[in-house]
């Protein structure tokens, strides 16, 4: 029997305590961001399931307050929304309007839970009548510049309703330093902004299409966000951001895109957030509910695997549930 000089890693493997007290990672509540879709809707009991995102929800103002008080219980300490509006016009309207959906949605949070920490997604898509992310011309090209004082509008009116977070999107050129720009001269120069900074054109983003009926009316958005086949571009997206303002950076999606969070992870010192997106829920709730995989080891080594590859905080729709979990 050879008894030699060799590694025997298995030693600091053997029982639970010494895992956990060489552990690398460990997944905390503070790291978690859940994703909430909230109704312009006169019904305040609207609660809408969505059949691609098991355990998601479109909500009213109303029945988004209790969920959230509920998640919060639980040990919840951020949530990022998504607005639904009642009508949608070529504009985006719905979008910078102070009595919008979400800007009415972050006054009730903030007013019924001051502690929580509240991001908003800053987009067009979700308002326009055509579904892209920006203003078009007449040919149906969306003008990055004209855009930009929308997006800027839209953030301020999100941080005067209570908004401690203001997320841009959109993938325009120039946006985070038109945000930023606009937040200091409205006097919210102590706001940061999470920069969807490496955003892809991915199909894992089908099931939100769904959630926040936002899909496109024609095309699709190829033309602003980016090649799934780039990785040097990414950290041009990343450096122009920073230098625009961007206080948190954001990859998205999260799990086809590891290689990437650790890219923006050793060549940047910024906070990095990553999105598991609406697919990444999708797939494994779906091999969950056949029995293939096992529902709390199997989220969290990904959520895990996301923030081992360098993320500080998740946006996940998974948070809701993880949290007892790790609480």
């Amino acid at each position: 029997m050879f008894i030699g000089d060799f590694h025997r890693g298995r030693r600091l493997r053997r029982t639970a305590p010494l895992r956990e007290m060489v552990r690398e990672t460990e997944l905390r509540p503070a790291d978690l961001i859940q994703g909430y879709f909230v109704v312009d809707t006169p019904d305040a009991g609207f609660e809408k399931p969505i059949g691609s995102m098991p355990g998601q929800s479109q909500f009213s103002v109303e029945r988004l307050v209790a969920r959230v008080g509920r998640a919060m219980d639980l040990g919840l300490r951020s949530a990022i929304v998504f607005g639904l509006p009642e009508k949608k016009d070529p504009m985006g309207t719905g979008a910078y309007a102070d009595d919008g959906i979400v800007q009415r949605a972050v006054m009730r949070l903030k007013e019924t839970y001051p502690e929580l920490l509240v991001v908003t997604d800053v987009c067009l898509c979700e308002y326009t009548s055509h579904g892209h992310c920006g203003v078009l011309d007449g040919h149906g090209e969306v003008l990055n510049d004209p855009t930009l004082d929308l997006l800027a509008k839209t953030a301020v009116s999100h941080v005067r309703a209570g908004a401690d977070i203001v997320a841009p999107s959109d993938m325009m050129d120039g946006r985070v330093g038109a945000i930023r720009a606009a937040l200091d001269e409205a006097g919210f120069a102590h706001i940061p902004v999470m920069s969807y900074a490496v955003k892809y054109a991915s199909a894992f983003y089908g099931p939100f299409r769904e959630a926040a009926e936002s899909a496109p009316a024609f095309g699709d958005r190829r033309g602003y966000q980016m090649d799934p086949a780039n990785s040097r571009e990414a950290l041009r997206e990343a450096a122009a951001d920073l230098a625009e303002g961007a206080d948190i950076l954001m990859v998205k999606p999260a799990m086809p895109y590891l290689d990437i969070l650790r890219l923006l992870r050793d060549n940047f010192d910024t906070p990095i957030a990553a999105y598991q997106v609406s697919g990444e829920y999708a797939m494994l709730k779906a091999a969950i509910a056949n029995g293939w995989l096992d529902p709390k080891l199997a989220v969290l080594e990904a959520l895990l695997g996301i923030k081992r590859a360098g993320a500080d905080m998740i946006i996940t729709y998974f948070a809701e549930e993880v949290l007892p979990w790790i609480k």
